[in-house]
């Protein structure tokens, strides 16, 4: 099989995630970042108090997390580690959708992944 780096973005609908929460749960097993997106005080977005997010990063495999969305990437393919999947599997937890809006569009599905050898 042909690895590609993974890329794959998850939502919340209705809720909004607490991120402060999130990071000190997260920081004792992965390295966190806080991440500010600019903006400006005359800007008029529908997100605007979407911007603050986190980095989360395991071994290969990284995230962004937002109040709403995440996104789980890979910058090189490469299989999973134990820590990868353990950092896939609790932001697949907090963010449990595939699309961004209940209506039917905008579908994804999880890209296919290697897991590394134990030894």
């Amino acid at each position: 099989m042909s690895l590609k780096p993974y890329h794959y973005v998850r939502f919340t609908w209705l809720r909004k995630v607490d991120l402060r929460r999130v990071a000190e749960e997260l920081e004792r097993r992965f390295e966190v970042e806080q991440r500010s997106l600019p903006s400006s005080e005359t800007e008029f977005s529908l997100f605007k108090d979407e911007r603050e997010g986190l980095k989360v990063k395991a071994d290969t495999l990284a995230a962004f997390l937002y109040p709403m969305k995440a996104v789980l990437y890979q910058r090189e393919a490469s299989p999973f580690t134990a820590r990868d999947l353990e950092l896939r599997r609790l932001v697949l937890q907090l963010y449990p959708r595939s699309r961004p809006t209940p209506l039917p569009w905008s579908f994804s599905s999880e890209p296919k992944f290697e897991i590394a050898q134990k030894g």
